[in-house]
């Protein structure tokens, strides 16, 4: 089949690449030159894993093309993909003037019958008003479904290539049948194609997101709790994840969630409710508490300095949202660095992947670390904010070396307590007792 993707960001070019891998002819649009300059090279601007092999080969095999036009988009593709940017309008709600102005440069350039697909997350209604302004441009025939992304970053291609499930919203057959036929070789294992009308499926993805934030935000609720009574919160998550109704992921307590989804879905979802004069309770509190929680070490912090932050030197490791992205939207290391920086702390940091990102948002603020030994040199404490797994195992006598104090504050929970007190190490965790 011939298929468009149009916006190559994180959604739009692990589709593309992803749709060319089993055999489909697929062109990337993107309003950006030089990133389509970069792609049409056969580099990759964003870090994913495994999507540099099956780009690389889609690109020889001349089934994956870049350009800027958007004429020659709609000329090539039968389904035209929408991953277009939808950030935080400024008050919570979803700012759809990507996907609304490329609308209507669609219908202007329209020439045949197309299926105009919204891969981006929109809220419920967008279809239609997608629909609404291709028509009011043309009168050629086309459709518009609703086909929700469930891509982990960090996971994408994997998520991509065999997906749990995949949701089409659409009431026309036609537009049905076509989508049924693409994503046909990716569900052989037997898992569902999902059909139902367009605003359904446009909530299925922010319900999906907005339940993952909750249940972070709970357990890390928990987590806070038994500090206050001296509990585990190890042991409980473990007592609580073995019930197959609640079960074992996101249970994980840390410091809040980030990434370019939850925090923008969730407020989207909120506000939306906002609108049509629905209170989101729940959702209400998932948002206060995630932004309590992003911040929550840094009284600790505070608190072992006796107020006395300024010209303190501490290192940071990991900078992005989660491991295995470069991704630093929302990321909670950032609200933790901006608040250190604030109270006069010198910061080293260092991350995998998300160091040229990070460098691009703060310049010469910070001192960026060769390597994770390299950032706590002379340092009189370490933060531990992205669960990367070559911070899992450190070498504890290089740490103890380098650094001048012995000081953990850990967001992630990733040493054991006892390793701690063998170690000798001053140790701050969530939802668990301080080692001293």
């Amino acid at each position: 089949m011939k298929i468009s993707v149009i916006g190559t960001g994180y959604v739009g070019l692990v589709t593309g690449t992803c749709l060319a891998e089993t055999g489909n002819e697929v062109l990337c649009i993107d309003i950006d030159e030089s990133k389509v300059k970069l792609m049409q090279q056969g580099k990759v601007p964003i870090y994913e894993p495994h999507l540099d092999v099956l780009f690389e080969r889609n690109i020889k095999a001349n089934r994956l093309r870049f350009s800027t036009n958007l004429e020659d988009g709609l000329n090539h593709g039968d389904i035209i993909f929408l991953a277009l940017p939808t950030p935080d309008g400024g008050d919570g709600s979803a700012d759809l003037s990507y996907v609304l102005e490329t609308s209507k440069q669609i219908g202007k350039l329209i020439k045949s019958y197309k299926v105009i697909v919204d891969k981006s997350t929109v809220p419920v209604g967008t279809a239609e008003r997608v629909k609404e302004v291709i028509t009011a441009e043309t009168n050629i025939e086309h459709d518009v479904v609703s086909n929700p992304e469930f891509l982990r970053e960090g996971f994408a291609v994997d998520d991509f290539l065999k997906p749990e499930r995949i949701v089409i919203g659409s009431s026309s057959e036609r537009a049905t049948n076509l989508m049924k036929k693409l994503y046909k070789p990716f569900v052989r294992s037997g898992n569902p194609i999902i059909v139902m009308d367009e605003k359904s499926a446009e909530l299925t993805k922010y319900a999906a997101n907005a339940f993952l934030a909750t249940k972070i935000t709970f357990m890390n609720e928990i987590a806070n709790f038994c500090e206050l009574v001296g509990a585990d919160v190890d042991k409980v998550r473990a007592g609580v994840g073995s019930d197959s109704r609640i079960g074992k992921r996101f249970l994980f307590p840390g410091i809040g969630y980030g990434g370019s989804c939850f925090p923008k879905d969730v407020k989207a979802l909120h506000k939306s409710g906002k609108d049509l004069g629905f209170n989101f309770n729940l959702l209400d509190a998932v948002i206060k508490v995630n932004e309590l929680q992003r911040k929550i070490l840094i009284p600790r912090i505070d608190n072992f300095f006796n107020q006395q932050l300024k010209d303190k030197t501490i290192a940071v490791w990991g900078l992005s949202f989660k491991p295995e992205t470069d991704d630093i939207r929302e990321a909670p290391a950032l609200y933790m660095i901006d608040e250190l920086l604030s109270k006069g702390v010198k910061l080293r940091v260092f991350d995998p992947e998300a160091m040229d990102n990070v460098k691009l948002k703060y310049g010469n603020k910070l001192y960026y670390a060769t390597n994770m030994y390299d950032a706590v040199n002379n340092v009189d404490a370490l933060i531990i904010s992205t669960e990367w797994s070559i911070f899992r195992t450190p070498n504890f006598s290089k740490l103890k070396e380098n650094m001048n104090q012995t000081v953990i504050f850990d967001g992630r929970n990733l040493y054991d307590i006892d390793d701690m007190i063998n170690e000798g190490f001053y140790y701050s965790s969530i939802g668990r007792n301080i080692v001293q």
